[in-house]
């Protein structure tokens, strides 16, 4: 994994996590949509990615464009209007759901990212850098140090 990939991928701290009970009382977590775009700042800069939102079949889309090593890629996916925040609601949740084709906050859908609310340590900011910093045979403060101290 490149340093911009691992910034992109890294877990969120479990304080910027936040919960919501979703069909049959289950309980979802998710981010929002302003620490998406954080992390995006963190893993290419302010100018380094951009959006550009489309009506589709009522669907609100989000092309998110990376700027990744010179050259422009996007990934685009999209929401319906949600039950909260109808259109301001599509629009951010578009942006979080094209950031998840990047990477951003896709471990929060894996099934084992938590136990109850607490997450696996895999699923923390520390234990994801202790295992990257183990996959690519460097001391934990080094790996922290060419990532950027993020």
């Amino acid at each position: 994994m490149n340093r911009i990939e691992l910034i992109l991928k890294r877990p969120f701290k479990a304080s910027q996590l936040k919960w919501r009970k979703g069909p049959g009382g289950i309980e979802l977590v998710y981010i929002t949509a302003r620490d998406v775009m954080d992390r995006l700042d963190e893993a290419v800069g302010i100018a380094g990615w951009s959006t550009n939102l489309r009506e589709v079949q009522g669907r609100v889309t989000c092309e998110l464009s990376l700027n990744i090593n010179g050259t422009w890629v996007t990934k685009t996916d999209g929401a319906g209007d949600t039950g909260i925040e109808g259109e301001k609601g599509a629009i951010s949740d578009s942006l979080k759901r094209s950031a998840v084709l990047w990477g951003v906050g896709r471990y929060l859908y894996h099934p084992h990212a938590f136990h109850g609310r607490d997450p696996a340590e895999w699923a923390t900011p520390e234990g994801f850098e202790k295992i990257m910093a183990q996959k690519h045979k460097k001391e934990i403060e080094q790996f922290r140090r060419e990532l950027g101290n993020v």
